[in-house]
């Protein structure tokens, strides 16, 4: 609104401005992989036992039961800035295991290294690579299949290649729920790949990972107990406060603290009065955090597994309600049946329905999503995602998180891309 000429301004309606303020606490906020309740956060930090020793607690034990949950008999990790930042941790510490020396010594102790993830992953993972000098054109993108998930056997023909080419393979990045199409990697044929050529095994299930809390769902994540590590977003589909990033490790052998210490003498001090085991800082690339793990625990113990898991049914269980509505209305179109609750599809309006699947259809309907979604902002009613994808069209891009959201919002939603878009 800054930039908004006031007498433009002054006619805006009023719910859109609160939107922009309030947008994801909205029950029609369908944009993002996150979604609810906002409340103020924590100021204090997490270091060194003693300045937060109720938060350290608490972290430690949110992480024990997290790990639980992927299968792990016990494990390592921390919470972080973001899932971004999980997997760059990932991609350290895969690389650290690889090759320690590069701690001491940089890159001059390191030969050609290469990871592997799938065309569908999330963009971080190539960020991570530039960031810590691996470089991006060392990411082997592996294909994916027509429903976005990783192909295990293009993934062990690129690892062959790479080694051939005098690469050294040491990671791959499966991703559970991918980002667009909310995909799922098949998990344990990667981990076989993995475990053929002794590659670290990371998932980022940052969006996926809560399905791990549903008894009906949680097949979705099969094999992830297999991985090396793994980052799981609970502020995504369990709804806690932005932000809250875990990023756990199967390694028992203080491997994320052999490979981010710094034992600054002044802050860790090995003859303190407790378990300085407590003092988790320097296992952390931050210094000081701030609690984000106090979040999940609060919810955890206000909820409980059960219904936690049931916002996850439920979640689904709309996507699918959601599907079966656009199978039956005319104008939508599918992009695919969705495996997550990302619901992926486009609307033609009267004008374009007359068409057949040809180049200037497909040209037409790119421009009206982008029309609909302006006009859905501008109007204050809804909040939804739109995007190319490949060679195809903008669609909209339906995320479904919130356990307020029933049936009529469903039906809301393409009754008011209908009725915004008719006329195009």
């Amino acid at each position: 609104c800054i930039h908004t000429p006031m007498a433009h301004y002054k006619q805006t309606n009023v719910l859109f401005i609160l939107l922009c303020i309030y947008s994801a606490a909205h029950p029609r906020f369908f944009n993002q992989l996150y979604g609810g309740e906002r409340w103020r956060d924590g100021c204090k930090v997490i270091l060194q036992y003693f300045l937060a020793p109720v938060f350290t607690v608490m972290e430690k034990a949110v992480l024990k039961k997290m790990i639980e949950m992927i299968g792990w008999e016990d494990g390592d990790g921390l919470f972080n800035a973001g899932g971004s930042l999980s997997n760059m941790y990932a991609v350290n510490l895969a690389r650290f295991r690889h090759c320690p020396d590069m701690k001491e010594c940089g890159m001059s102790a390191s030969p050609r290294l290469v990871l592997f993830t799938s065309q569908e992953c999330h963009y971080s993972i190539t960020k991570a690579a530039a960031f810590l000098g691996i470089g991006t054109k060392n990411v082997y993108v592996v294909p994916s299949d027509e429903r976005g998930k990783m192909i295990p056997g293009a993934l062990e023909e690129l690892i062959v290649k790479a080694t051939r080419e005098g690469a050294q393979p040491f990671m791959v990045n499966a991703t559970a729920g991918t980002t667009v199409l909310g995909a799922f990697d098949p998990i344990h044929q990667i981990a076989d790949i993995c475990e053929k050529y002794g590659l670290w095994l990371h998932v980022d299930a940052c969006w996926g990972g809560a399905a791990l809390l549903s008894k009906k769902h949680r097949d979705l994540l099969k094999g992830i107990h297999r991985a090396n590590s793994v980052a799981w977003n609970p502020h995504k589909m369990m709804m806690t406060c932005l932000q809250c990033c875990a990023f756990m490790v199967r390694d028992q052998t203080n491997l994320l603290q052999h490979c981010n210490s710094a034992k600054a003498s002044y802050l860790f001090q090995v003859d303190k009065f407790y378990d300085v085991s407590f003092d988790c800082g320097d296992k952390s690339i931050q210094c000081s955090r701030k609690p984000d793990a106090f979040k999940i625990w609060l919810l955890w113990k206000a909820l409980g597994t059960s219904r936690l898991a049931q916002r996850v049914d439920r979640a689904l269980a709309m996507a699918q309600y959601l599907t079966q509505q656009i199978k039956g209305r005319e104008g939508f179109r599918l992009l695919m049946e969705p495996e997550y609750t990302n619901v992926c599809f486009w609307y033609i309006p009267p004008s374009l329905r007359h068409l057949p699947d040809c180049p200037e259809l497909w040209e037409k309907l790119h421009k009206v999503a982008p029309v609909i979604k302006e006009r859905m902002m501008k109007k204050g009613s809804l909040m939804i995602g739109f995007q190319p994808h490949g060679d195809r069209a903008n669609f909209f891009r339906m995320i479904i998180i919130s356990p307020q959201v029933s049936t009529e919002d469903m039906d809301f939603v393409l009754e008011e891309i209908q009725s915004l878009g008719q006329d195009l």
